[in-house]
């Protein structure tokens, strides 16, 4: 893009199905990504950037620096979550005005960053051992409280410990033992009767220390006797929930959806293109990568109507984030014109209304 405000230079293009059509590019008047500034909305009922803002060390040393740290970070991110994860993309997308606008600052009069600002800031700033520390630990602060579920082949002692000293509740599969069937032996009886015609389960809960480890654990079980079977199918669970047996085995069960999930962030962020050549820098991408998941992920679970909910992240950026707009500068306000054919208004209204019950209610005086 020649011009510096974004508009084409050349006369407008031709199509010789109708020869009244006249197409002209206006970069800086138009967006195909008006949708992101309902995610820049979220952003700032919640506070997810500037909890950014507070975690990270500006490494520059110089004072002409024209944007912030935290609006590097909304560039990084939001990018992402709109399709952008090459830094060479900032070439265009610094003069987006929806981009614009989400950098905010300096950047909503002038531009965004730039790709050599931002090739800087992802390879340079943000991989200072502190600033990626840092990173690293963001997206846990973002979330209240981190959930880690896993078959047996994680069934070792120091997987406990060290989840147990982060905070993390975890559901492990334990394989089975003597010591574990005795505990449940009263249940390994086969019922009285008749059997039934359908599935009967029963839970159990108990304390159990193996001889690897330091201090006992909860283990949960489940007994489930099927139609024609003779033997029972049992399987033991660790854990350091709280919740009664039965809510504990269905958390763990779900356990198969994180590989959707993994699925889903391959295609919709685009988070296995680190395509950096030190191994810093494609930590530092991955992570930018892990919190605009996370920011989708946020919009998807806390804000979207019911006509919107069974959407996938693929689906929110093709219909949410890639809304065309026209930008049109008045006085006092700068309006965007959206195109209404995939999200009309009042679903991109019940979106905002949403978005604004997240706001934290005013401390009492």
């Amino acid at each position: 893009m020649e011009d510096p405000t974004g508009e084409s230079a050349g006369a407008a293009l031709k199509l010789d199905f109708d020869r009244r059509l006249r197409l002209r590019f206006r970069g800086s008047a138009i967006t195909s990504d008006a949708g992101l500034l309902a995610y820049r909305e979220m952003d700032d009922e919640v506070g997810l950037s500037a909890m950014a803002g507070n975690v990270h060390a500006d490494a520059r040393t110089g004072k002409n620096g024209r944007h912030v740290l935290v609006g590097l970070l909304r560039q990084s991110v939001f990018g992402r979550l709109a399709g952008y994860e090459d830094v060479n993309d900032a070439e265009r997308l610094c003069r987006d005005p929806a981009m614009r606008w989400i950098v905010g600052d300096r950047a909503v009069h002038g531009t965004a960053a730039s790709a050599g600002e931002m090739g800087r800031f992802e390879t340079e700033w943000l991989t200072c051992p502190e600033n990626l520390a840092a990173l690293a630990d963001l997206s846990g602060k973002w979330i209240a409280r981190l959930y880690f579920r896993a078959d047996a082949a994680f069934a070792m002692p120091e997987v406990y410990e060290l989840l147990e000293a982060e905070g993390i509740r975890y559901t492990i599969r334990l394989p089975a033992n003597r010591v574990l069937q005795d505990k449940i032996g009263h249940l390994l009886i086969r019922p009285v009767g008749r059997p039934p015609n359908e599935v009967r389960r029963f839970h159990a809960s108990f304390s159990y220390q193996a001889q690897s480890w330091k201090k006992p654990r909860r283990v949960v079980a489940k007994i489930e006797w099927h139609p024609g079977e003779h033997c029972p199918r049992v399987g033991f669970i660790v854990t350091n929930l709280l919740r009664p047996a039965k809510r504990v085995v269905a958390f763990y069960n779900h356990r198969g959806t994180c590989e959707q999930w993994i699925k889903e962030g391959k295609g919709a962020i685009k988070w296995t293109r680190p395509s950096c050549r030190f191994f810093a820098a494609n930590a530092a991408r991955l992570q930018l990568h892990a919190l605009a998941y996370n920011l989708g992920n946020f919009m998807r679970t806390l804000t979207m109507p019911e006509a919107a909910e069974p959407w996938p992240l693929s689906s929110l950026r093709e219909k949410l984030i890639k809304i065309g707009a026209k930008v049109v500068s008045h006085g006092r306000y700068v309006t965007f014109q959206l195109a209404e054919v995939a999200v009309p208004r009042q679903l991109f209204a019940d979106i905002v209304r949403l978005i604004a019950r997240l706001r934290a209610p005013p401390a009492p005086a």
